[in-house]
């Protein structure tokens, strides 16, 4: 229901929280089975639940997560901190979006909240609230997780550092003024998992380092997306076998799959990423699909088609199911932590 425009207070607005989903709380393993019997996106779920398995169950097999989109604002920010807690990922590629605004974000004790899509925009801005989709994020608090990533990288050696190397002081940062305890940054440090953001300024960790370079004209850091590159491409040359598990598409999960035809450049022999999962709700008809279809990606070398399954749903309604299996079946406790972070 719309709300009378020029009656709302922010209070009224910001009084619902998102409250997000606990996999270890439910067990999905008889909703997937029964969904292996069906059709459409049901079959297509329990496929790259199988899938997510076999992967698992691999002993020399890194799994990357990549992560595009707002399903951490949206509730599924603790699967993904789950996901490393649990040993069920080795690295991270993901927007700045997904890991300053939503999860740096609530680190520092905000919150996102349930709105309404059909709001009345102009009546938010009035009150200072930014909107995705149905959900609000107070701007004042956002531009206060802005300040404070100024703040760290003023703290910081002038010189160029990687969106993993900063990631990692901020997960410093957090073990001592968190006020939300355990977020993905937080976690993922603790664990060594390493979180690559190639298009880190994108975010609010843009407007940061914009005031830390505007504050320190002639000596400030920089972030080097060569070097990351680099970097990723590093971990999958170390990489005995490979899987990808994708939420959304665009530049995380182009990115990961480029490491194939960088380390082939560099003169390294590697497989192209033997597993891969994409959860997405983009079209290939307009020949894009979020950066390629699985299959088509097979085509530059990238990933095998042998064990792929694209998953057309919005990843909120399928992600709790196929996450919430794995846990229940298991087979996250054979692994072994590959602690990538230590390589660098």
């Amino acid at each position: 229901m719309k709300k009378n425009l020029g009656h709302n207070s922010k209070k009224d607005f910001l009084n619902k929280p998102v409250e997000h989903i606990d996999i270890t709380k439910f067990d999905a393993r008889p909703i997937i089975s029964s969904m292996e019997k069906m059709s459409f996106v049901s079959r297509e779920t329990a496929n790259a639940a199988k899938i997510y398995n076999e992967m698992l169950s691999e002993k020399d097999c890194t799994i990357f997560l990549t992560l595009a989109g707002s399903t951490s604002a949206a509730g599924c920010m603790h699967i993904y901190r789950d996901l490393v807690k649990y040993n069920m990922v080795d690295a991270i590629v993901a927007t700045g979006a997904s890991i300053i605004d939503m999860d740096f974000f609530e680190a520092l004790g905000f919150r996102h909240y349930q709105g309404s899509q059909f709001q009345n925009d102009t009546e938010l801005r009035k009150n200072y609230i930014d909107r995705i989709y149905d959900t609000y994020i107070d701007e004042e608090e956002l531009q206060h997780c802005d300040k404070v990533i100024g703040e760290i990288a003023d703290s910081l050696e002038p010189r160029p550092y990687t969106s993993r190397e900063f990631i990692c002081e901020l997960g410093k940062y957090l073990k001592k003024n968190a006020k939300k305890k355990g977020s993905l940054i937080e976690m993922s440090y603790d664990y060594n998992v390493p979180i690559f953001c190639p298009a880190f300024t994108d975010s609010s960790a843009g407007f940061g380092l914009v005031m830390h370079q505007e504050k320190n004209p002639k000596k400030h850091m920089t972030i080097d997306s060569i070097k990351e590159f680099r970097e990723l491409t590093e971990i999958k040359i170390k990489s005995k076998g490979s899987g990808l598990l994708m939420i959304g598409g665009g530049v995380p999960k182009n990115f990961i799959q480029d490491t194939v035809i960088c380390a082939e450049l560099l003169g390294k022999e590697v497989e192209m990423h033997k597993y891969a999962i994409q959860i997405t709700v983009a079209d290939s008809r307009d020949g894009a699909c979020s950066s390629s279809t699985l299959k088509e990606a097979s085509s530059w070398g990238k990933v095998d088609t042998s064990k792929e399954q694209m998953v057309f749903a919005e990843a909120t309604s399928v992600l709790p199911l196929i996450v919430s299996n794995a846990y229940h079946c298991g087979e996250w406790k054979k692994r072994v932590r590959k602690k990538f972070s230590k390589l660098f």
